[in-house]
């Protein structure tokens, strides 16, 4: 698979590059913690994501580039989720997210092979997602969104935030409602789930971001990457105000890449695949433990 993936790149001229997994800044999303290491006496942390450090170098001029490493994030452990696991990172330059999106399309078709993905590949908005399964807009009011659920015998824990409530309704509900398998990349999300990607203005305004399904599992997220330094930093003072509030650890930002978007981010697209997952569907495998070569305990 990973011959695969380094031929499709060669042939389209991009180039493999290698950052280091090991930094002094931390990151800020509250939904991530970061796995810390000692150096000298000080704190480091061990990368959830090359996505920093490839910016830039995309913000030196490097170009098109792609990356596959590992990554490693705290207090994840399940039949999904591994603290180490690898990730295929990669940009593209002067693309949107619509262009990158069908790259990601071939890509994971020929990593896994015709015979895993037999149905044909779906496309849906986050909007039209949630109206498909849940009769609900994602946009708009959800105060009868957590009886829906509750209907459908899933446990809404209480005080969840809007944000909260739709990750809820979309892995138990919407995800699991697609077809297993066929590829489906779910669109335009809510703009409070930017993350690092821009925001398209249409109103509602939405994230010029997507994710892909199948087997049951996310494959692969994707954005038309945020270049605007100062609202870059505005989202990461957002999130740690948020980590304070949940008595989650502080994390110190990376100012090695805010300058890097300072200095000018070309616009861009980018994207992060994981390569375990891909394994374990394209071998029949129900986790990812038993398709990575190092399994934790």
């Amino acid at each position: 698979m990973l011959a695969r993936v380094r031929e499709f790149f060669a042939e389209r001229g991009v180039l493999e590059v290698e950052t280091p997994a090991l930094s002094a800044a931390g990151i800020s999303d509250p939904a991530i913690e970061s796995i810390t290491a000692r150096l000298g006496g000080r704190k480091h942390y061990l990368q959830t994501s090359p996505e920093y450090a490839m910016k830039r170098l995309l913000a030196a001029g490097l170009g098109d580039s792609y990356q596959i490493c590992r990554v490693f994030r705290n207090g994840e452990l399940g039949r999904w989720h591994q603290p180490e696991f690898t990730l295929l990172e990669w940009y593209r330059t002067g693309w949107n997210e619509t262009a990158l999106l069908d790259e990601v399309e071939l890509l994971i078709e020929l990593a896994v092979g015709e015979a895993v993905l037999t149905g044909p590949g779906t496309r849906l908005s986050y909007a039209h997602a949630f109206e498909r399964y849940l009769g609900t807009d994602p946009h708009g009011d959800l105060s009868g969104l957590p009886g829906k659920l509750a209907e459908l015998g899933i446990d809404v824990p209480a005080g969840l935030d809007r944000d909260a409530l739709l990750d809820l309704a979309l892995s138990e509900v919407v995800i699991a409602g697609l077809e297993p398998d066929a590829l489906t990349f779910i669109y335009d999300y809510p703009a409070s789930q930017a993350a690092l990607a821009e925001i398209k203005p249409q109103t509602p305004p939405v994230a010029a971001r997507y994710e892909a399904f199948a087997g049951g599992i996310e494959l692969a997220n994707g954005f038309r990457e945020l270049t605007d330094a100062a609202e870059q930093r505005r989202r990461f003072q957002t999130e740690l105000e948020t980590r304070h509030a949940r008595g989650q650890p502080a994390q110190p930002l990376d100012e090695a890449f805010l300058a890097a978007l300072e200095h000018g981010l070309p616009p861009c697209a980018g994207v992060a695949v994981g390569v375990d997952r891909l394994v374990a569907l394209a071998a029949g495998l129900g986790n990812v433990a038993a398709a990575m070569s190092f399994a934790h305990e």
